[in-house]
């Protein structure tokens, strides 16, 4: 059923428990990730970057994804991650996305504010979530920039929530975008600080070769949304070639297959991590 994200992220607060959110580039890791949610019946968001959007058209994409998530069995957010413009939001919004993300995270701290305002008032008409990024992410969606990491000041990020207005907070804790040569030491002081000094739901992007623990960890301290991305795309990657490496003749319905089945394990694991109620 489709739901806001911030129906979503409400349910799981404060309750040591993470909600997915999965990036998808076709129907087959829409439909890889919901088989993954329903069979565990656990919620899940569903998102795609604007970065994306030259291999995956927003058009295509965006009416496939809602549709998926109205026809499932479970509660599914469809989100727009890192919105670039405005018009893309807007048309994401129209599609009947259900969150939206403007990032203006690498504008001056009162410009961000600026920017981010007006997406939550734009976002308001359509009873659509907001998220939104301070500090800087490492990397990209896509790999083709990097502004480096900041980590997110915690009186910046009271300051920046009161002043805003939206539903859930990205924050910057040495995390990065796309494969770390090794697992990103994260700075759990840092996320309990702003924890401390805001009351919405923190965002963990970069999640992609974040350990388990780690994983954990965060959600323990105020992580909510958990973004995986590039773990997803190196899943199908992984299974697709497994699959061409095979003696005899190939075809499209069994390469489908083996797309679907890339992105179900890599969804159900993150899923059985962030909804451990122990640390592993």
């Amino acid at each position: 059923m489709l739901k806001t994200m911030k129906e979503l992220l409400a349910g799981a607060q404060g309750k040591s428990r993470g909600i997915g959110a999965f990036s998808v580039g076709n129907m087959e890791m829409v439909k890889g990730a919901v088989q993954a949610a329903e069979e565990l019946q656990t919620p899940i968001i569903l998102q795609i970057a604007e970065v994306r959007l030259k291999h995956s058209p927003l058009d295509l994409m965006g009416p496939m994804m809602v549709q998926a998530a109205k026809a499932a069995s479970v509660d599914i957010a469809v989100h727009l991650d890192h919105g670039l413009t405005l018009d893309v939001v807007k048309k994401a919004l129209g599609l009947g996305f259900t969150s939206v993300m403007y990032d203006s995270s690498t504008y001056p701290f009162e410009e961000n504010i600026a920017r981010t305002k007006e997406v939550v008032s734009i976002a308001k008409d359509f009873g659509a979530t907001v998220e939104a990024e301070l500090g800087l992410v490492g990397g990209s969606e896509d790999g083709s920039s990097d502004h480096g990491v900041r980590c997110t000041n915690p009186d910046d990020a009271q300051a920046f929530c009161a002043q805003t207005g939206i539903d859930a907070l990205a924050v910057a804790i040495g995390n990065a975008h796309g494969n770390y040569p090794v697992a990103p030491k994260l700075a759990f002081d840092v996320l309990e600080q702003i924890q401390q000094k805001t009351n919405i739901p923190l965002v963990l992007h970069g999640g992609s070769g974040i350990t388990d623990e780690d994983f954990r960890r965060a959600i323990s301290l105020g992580i909510v949304k958990v973004n995986i991305a590039t773990a997803s795309f190196n899943s199908l990657t992984r299974k697709v070639e497994a699959y061409i490496a095979k003696e005899g003749a190939h075809n499209y319905f069994d390469l489908n297959t083996a797309m679907v089945q890339g992105v179900y394990e890599n969804v159900k694991h993150h899923i059985e991590v962030f909804n451990c109620e122990k640390p592993l």
